[in-house]
C-alpha cells in the first residue's frame, strides 16, 4: 500500500483529459521521438524529496544513495565508492565515498550533504515517516568531506541496506521548512536525471544528467506519465503513446498478440490481501477472519483473476525469502467445511436470509477498493463470492483514496504492500501495535504483544539464526490472528514496445510510481 498518493481526486477528474492524450502531449514528449522514453504508471508521488519518503529503496532515477542494487537486487556501491564497512559489534558503519561526484547544480556532493541527509530524517520538526526506520541510528558524522560514520545504538543487520536512501543536497534546504520547500517539486539530486518539469496529475518529465558519474544515459529525456485508471492506460498505450507502461494482468495479457509490443511479467514480493479492522464487530472476531483465511480460493484468484501471474499468498514474507516460515504456507483452494465449522463453533448462525448472526450482529461487512484499481476490485468481487457461500455477506464498495482513508479503522479493505528486500522493512510498521492508524500503517489496529515482541527481535539481532526464529514467531503469531486475510502474490506486468532495449526485470517491492519497477535501470534503455 505504499503509494505515497497525490490526491487521485484530482487525477480522476482529469482522466477525461488523459484519454484525449495527444492533445496534450508535446512534440517531444512523443514515445517516438529521439531519444526520449515515455513510460507509464499508476501512482504519482507527492513529494520528490527522499527525506520526505521518495524512493527509499534507492532506483529513483533523480538521487543516488550510497549503495544501489544491482539486477539481482544484491547491494553495490553507488556514492560509496565500495560497499560501507560495518564493526565487530555491528555498531559503528563507515562509508567511503565516491570522488567527483557534482549534484545536478553543478555543486561537489560532499560527506556533509550526507550528514544533513540522515539528520534531516531523524529531525522531529520534519514529517518523514522514515523515522522509525532508523530509530537504531545514534548519530551521523563526517570526520572528512569523503567519509561518513554512522553509528547505532544496536546492531542492526540490515542498516546498510537502509543506505539506498538519495542524498539531497544540504545547500539547498538547509535553514528551511523541509515539509514545504520548493525543493520537494524541482529536486536537485546526483541521479542520471534531473527533473525539468512535473505537472501534477498528468506528467513528470526528466532531463539527462550528462555529468552522472555512471555515464550519460542512454537516452536525453524521460517521460512519467500518470494514469491513475488502468482502463485509461490500456487505452493509451493501445494507441501508441507509451514505450513502456504498468498494466494490470489481465489487461497486459491483452497485448500478447498485438504486433509491435511485448509483455514483461516480473516477480516480485508484492501482495495482495484483505486488512480486516479490529474494531469492526463482524471482523474484529477471530473466528470470521480465520473462517474466511480458510474460505478463499487463492487459486482460483491466480488462475483467474490474475491469468497465472502470481502466487497464492499466506503472510508478509514471500517464500523466495530465506526467512519465510513454511509452517504458515495453508491451501491453495478453498475448505468451506472447515470455515463453517470455525463460524459455527463461535456461535454464528444461519438466518432465514441466508446470513449468519451472532448475538444479533448480522456477518456483515463492507470491502472497500480503489475504484482505478481494476485487479483489487476483480479480489473484492471475489472474496464476496466465496463469503457468500459461507453465509457471510460482504459489499464490495469502490472509492477514491480519499474517500478510503478515514474509514480504514471500521471497514475492510483490499490492500497491497511488500518487500523483496529485508522483512523488518514493512512488516515492523505494517502490523507493530504502535503504529496503528499511522498513515497506512496497521490501519486496522492489530496489538499482539507477541507479533510485536517477535519483531522487534528481529531488528535487534544481527545474528541470522536468532533472526529467523524471530520472524518465524512472527509469521506464526500473523497466522493465528489474522489481521489480513493474504490473497495472492502478484507478478507485475507491463507492456513494453519491441523496440525498446536493454529492459532488465528484476524482483520488485510494492511500489509503482518513478522509482525502482521496470524503470530502475532506464537510463540505460535504447530504442531501435
Amino acid at each position: 500500500m505504499r503509494r505515497t498518493l497525490r490526491s487521485l481526486a484530482g487525477v480522476l477528474g482529469s482522466a477525461a483529459v488523459l484519454a484525449a492524450a495527444a492533445c496534450s502531449a508535446t512534440p517531444e514528449a512523443q514515445p517516438g521521438a529521439t531519444g526520449t522514453i515515455v513510460v507509464a504508471t499508476a501512482g504519482e508521488p507527492d513529494t520528490l524529496n527522499p527525506v520526505l519518503n521518495y524512493g527509499v529503496d534507492g532506483a529513483s532515477l533523480i538521487f543516488d544513495g550510497l549503495v544501489a542494487r544491482d539486477a539481482s537486487n544484491q547491494l553495490v556501491p553507488a556514492l560509496a565508492k565500495e560497499l560501507p564497512a560495518v564493526s565487530a559489534d555491528g555498531r559503528t558503519v563507515t562509508a567511503k565515498l565516491r570522488d567527483g561526484v557534482v549534484f545536478h547544480d553543478g555543486s561537489p556532493f560532499t560527506s556533509a550533504d550526507v550528514v544533513f541527509t540522515y539528520q534531516a530524517v531523524l529531525d522531529p520538526k520534519v514529517d518523514s515517516t522514515l523515522r522509525s526506520d532508523l530509530d537504531m541510528l545514534a548519530s551521523v558524522a563526517a570526520p572528512d568531506p569523503s567519509t561518513v560514520v554512522f553509528t547505532l545504538k544496536y546492531a542492526y543487520a540490515p542498516f546498510v541496506q537502509r543506505l539506498a536512501l538519495g542524498i539531497v543536497p544540504a545547500k539547498a534546504l538547509q535553514g528551511q521548512d523541509i515539509n514545504k520547500a520548493a525543493f520537494n517539486q524541482q529536486p536537485i539530486g546526483t541521479g542520471p536525471y534531473r527533473v525539468d518539469s512535473w505537472t501534477a496529475g498528468d506528467r513528470l518529465v526528466l532531463t539527462a544528467n550528462d555529468r552522472y558519474y555512471g555515464g550519460k544515459p542512454a537516452n536525453q529525456r524521460v517521460v512519467v506519465a500518470f494514469v491513475a485508471d488502468d482502463n485509461v492506460r490500456a487505452q493509451r498505450a493501445r494507441a501508441g503513446e507509451f514505450d513502456a507502461v504498468e498494466l494490470a494482468p489481465k489487461l497486459a495479457a491483452g497485448f500478447g498478440a498485438v504486433a509491435g509490443f511485448r509483455v514483461e511479467r516480473v516477480s516480485s514480493a508484492d501482495y495482495r490481501g484483505v486488512m480486516l479492522p479490529m474494531g469492526n464487530p463482524v471482523t474484529g472476531d477471530v473466528a470470521v477472519r480465520k473462517a474466511l483465511n480458510v474460505l478463499v480460493d487463492r487459486r482460483a484468484m491466480v488462475d483467474g483473476i490474475l491469468g497465472g501471474a502470481g502466487e497464492p499468498a499466506f503472510g508478509p514474507v514471500p517464500q523466495s525469502s530465506p526467512f519465510a516460515d513454511a509452517v504458515v504456507v495453508g491451501k491453495d483452494t478453498a475448505d468451506a467445511a472447515a470455515a463453517a465449522a470455525l463460524l459455527d463453533a463461535a456461535g454464528w448462525t444461519g438466518g432465514a436470509d441466508g446470513i449468519r448472526a451472532k448475538g444479533g450482529q448480522k456477518a456483515a461487512f463492507t470491502l472497500m477498493y480503489p475504484a482505478t484499481d481494476s485487479l483489487r476490485k476483480e479480489l473484492a468481487l471475489a472474496v464476496t463470492a466465496d463469503a457468500k457461500k459461507l453465509g457471510i455477506q460482504v459489499t464490495p464498495e469502490g472509492l477514491t483514496w480519499d474517500a478510503i482513508t478515514p474509514r480504514m479503522k471500521t471497514d475492510a479493505l483490499i490492500m497491497g504492500w511488500g518487500t523483496p528486500y529485508d522483512p523488518d522493512f514493512i512488516s515492523y510498521k505494517l502490523f507493530g501495535s504502535k503504529f496503528a492508524g499511522e498513515a497506512y500503517f496497521n490501519p486496522g489496529f492489530y496489538n499482539s504483544p507477541a507479533a510485536d515482541q517477535a519483531l522487534q527481535d528481529g531488528r535487534d539481532h544481527a545474528d541470522l539464526a536468532a533472526r529467523k526464529d524471530a520472524y518465524s514467531r512472527f509469521q506464526r503469531q500473523l497466522a493465528a490472528d489474522v489481521p489480513w486475510v493474504f490473497l495472492t502474490y502478484l507478478k507485475h506486468t507491463y507492456v513494453v514496445r519491441d523496440t525498446v532495449r536493454g529492459v532488465q526485470p528484476r524482483v520488485e517491492a510494492h511500489e509503482h510510481d518513478v522509482a525502482n519497477s521496470l524503470w530502475w535501470n532506464l537510463h540505460t534503455w535504447t530504442k531501435a
